[in-house]
């Protein structure tokens, strides 16, 4: 028998961390409300010209571990896969998470979308372990939070 040799395939070895890019302080230490939430990622979402969504870690006393802005989207769309929002709380030993993301219109009214991206999250969380706390969603100068509405 005349068989083709095929050529080995190579594999790379991998370590796979988080990288801190900067941070900030955070006063209130532990996230208890929608509110603490909203003061928490008002700078980081308010006045965008387009939507952006993060990801907050918590620790089990739910105290902000990281921020990640996961998504960056369009004046009015973010595709949010739940792989790329659960990779930050994996490498962060997160108990929990809370998710957040702007309307640039200024209307924190939910859209399906929103609604169905929530659900989503909350059912890949409960596979995994890390609870959904709450999705926030920031407009001018106030928010809505989903779990508040029902969706979680």
């Amino acid at each position: 028998m005349n068989e083709k040799r095929v050529p080995a395939k190579r594999v790379n070895i991998v370590s796979i961390r988080l990288v801190k890019e900067s941070s900030i302080l955070y006063e209130r230490r532990s996230i208890r409300s929608p509110q603490d939430a909203y003061e928490l990622l008002k700078g980081f979402l308010e006045d965008k010209d387009r939507e952006q969504f993060i990801v907050v870690t918590l620790d089990t006393k739910n105290q902000p571990v990281s921020i990640n802005v996961c998504h960056i989207g369009s004046l009015n769309a973010s595709i949010v896969s739940p792989r790329e929002v659960m990779k930050s709380a994996i490498l962060s030993s997160a108990a929990s998470i809370m998710v957040a993301h702007n309307h640039p219109s200024g209307d924190t009214k939910e859209s399906m979308e929103d609604v169905e991206v929530t659900k989503r999250l909350a059912e890949a969380g409960k596979l995994m372990g890390i609870e959904l706390l709450d999705h926030i969603i920031i407009g001018d100068g106030t928010y809505n939070s989903l779990k508040e509405k029902g969706v979680i």
